[in-house]
């Protein structure tokens, strides 16, 4: 059975005898076993790291750049490679897959741009003969730790940039799908990267904690679920870390009467169920406003119908199971739990059984009405193919569920109205916002991030924001006086 190692200084490597197995979702069977790194093994990264480092924020943010973009025509050149990768462990479609790592090759592809991006400022003569200015320099050995639903995307969102500022990187993905982190990390040493300053530790809690506790990691990314996200932030701060924890989401999208109600259906399909709603930015809750709900259910229950629920393998699948069956149980009862709270299931995803796959995690599209926002199922991310439809008598009550929720992630309006939708987008509470789009995720270039319980540090991540939180800001002033020298005194001209 395959074995996935840790990855160091330009090669496969691990210390630890202790493994987990990884499995294939669609099926249950377990497919390649996960080293689950020691201590000995992290300080032997850590090492690695350090060193490179040094020599690796001397090299200049040019050379940076091109080593960048020879990654960046690596990494298209293997992306169905690294789609199939995804969808193997992940089990999510090959079209979802492979969208997810163009998302990321989209950061890779801002962060060629480091020379342009790192520039500071100047002032001349902020004091007589005397100049201010600013440079941004790296912080030194950063973190990231990774969730199980985007392997390749949301590391990307953090490595790429931390290292065009200067910094060696250590990648902690998820157990539960852990291949493509080591595939990407040999695409960039192929690129030229020197060893050492891309490295990937596999492991758990106890590598997370070694992480969060070692004082020479300057910063630590993180994208996961709200309660550890927490705990990632005041660990990191306790130890003296720039932090940025991005957490979960309960993500509204609402539809006013005088919507566009085919495009809002589509992109309540879209962004409900595709992925089997295991992402951070699904939409979760479709908040219907004045009479528009009972046809607004009824055609996102006829679309949902029509959803074919397969394996990856299976090229006219719309959605692929769920990551284990402890996730898959855990959504049953949650939507078991709905039922009892009195919310009206209208379908139902439960007990979903595949030919051939009769052990898989398979979910299938589950929809509920009349949700109030007492209700469990309203309050926590279920992080699965689960919509629930909540009614607004009027636009002010659906703004009030939008800005009440404890996470303030993503939201949308679907509306004709610009006057309306002027006003939602500057009084959402809401970290991004979306105009008749389900999904308001921001291109690499601007920042992602949430508000709220959504969001843990002061730094979003890639865009600037990305930038700022992998570099330090340093500002000089300076005064050159006249110079003591034993030859003819020189002049300055006077014009």
């Amino acid at each position: 059975m395959k074995k996935i190692h840790n990855y160091v200084d330009g090669d496969t490597f691990s210390i630890s005898k202790n493994e987990l197995s990884v499995e294939d979702p669609s099926t249950g069977e377990a497919i390649a076993k996960v080293v689950l790194s020691s201590k000995d093994d992290f300080e032997k990264i850590l090492d690695s790291s350090r060193k490179s480092q040094i020599e690796w924020a001397k090299t200049t943010p040019l050379k940076r750049s091109r080593i960048l973009s020879n990654y960046k025509t690596l990494i298209e050149k293997n992306i169905d490679e690294l789609a199939e990768i995804v969808s193997r462990e992940h089990g999510k479609t090959l079209a979802d897959a492979k969208g997810s790592v163009t998302r990321g090759l989209e950061v890779v592809e801002f962060a060629c741009g480091i020379p342009h991006l790192l520039k500071g400022e100047f002032s001349q003569n902020v004091g007589t003969n005397i100049d201010s200015w600013s440079i941004r320099q790296p912080l030194g050995v950063c973190a990231g730790i990774t969730p199980f639903n985007f392997p390749a995307m949301v590391p990307m969102w953090m490595y790429p940039i931390s290292i065009a500022c200067g910094n060696s990187f250590i990648l902690k993905p998820s157990e539960k799908d852990p291949s493509c982190s080591i595939r990407l990390a040999e695409l960039f040493t192929e690129a030229g990267l020197p060893n050492g300053v891309f490295n990937v530790i596999q492991g758990d809690k106890e590598v997370v904690d070694l992480i969060l506790e070692n004082e020479k990691i300057s910063s630590v990314s993180f994208v996961g679920s709200t309660p550890v996200a927490k705990y990632i932030y005041e660990q990191s701060a306790k130890f003296g870390k720039r932090v940025q924890a991005l957490g979960g989401a309960k993500n509204h999208l609402v539809i006013m009467p005088d919507a566009n109600l085919d495009q809002a259906v589509d992109g309540i399909i879209g962004a409900g169920y595709g992925s089997a709603g295991e992402r951070c930015m699904a939409i979760s809750v479709a908040v219907a406003v004045g009479d528009i709900g009972d046809e607004l259910v009824q055609k996102v229950q006829s679309e949902a119908q029509k959803l074919k629920v397969a394996p990856w393998t299976n090229m006219e699948s719309d959605m692929g199971p769920v990551i284990t069956k402890e996730h898959k149980d855990k959504i049953e009862n949650y939507i078991s739990t709905g039922v009892k709270e009195g919310a009206k299931l209208i379908e139902d995803g439960r007990n979903y059984k595949i030919q051939g796959y009769e052990n898989g995690y398979f979910i299938g599209p589950t929809l509920f009405d009349n949700v109030t926002k007492d209700m469990q199922i309203y309050k926590e991310e279920i992080f699965g193919p689960v919509v629930s439809v909540v009614r607004a008598k009027d636009y002010d009550e659906a703004l009030n569920l939008v800005n009440d929720h404890q996470y303030g992630n993503g939201t949308s309006i679907y509306t004709s109205d610009g006057e309306i939708s002027r006003h939602f987008t500057t009084n959402a509470k809401i970290g991004m916002v979306g105009v008749n789009v389900p999904i308001p995720v921001p291109m690499a270039f601007h920042s992602f991030g949430g508000w709220k319980q959504s969001l843990f540090g002061d730094h979003s991540v890639h865009g600037m924001e990305g930038i700022h939180f992998y570099s330090k800001l340093k500002t000089v002033t300076s005064r050159w006086p006249k110079s003591i020298q034993s030859g003819p005194e020189f002049v300055l001209p006077t014009n």
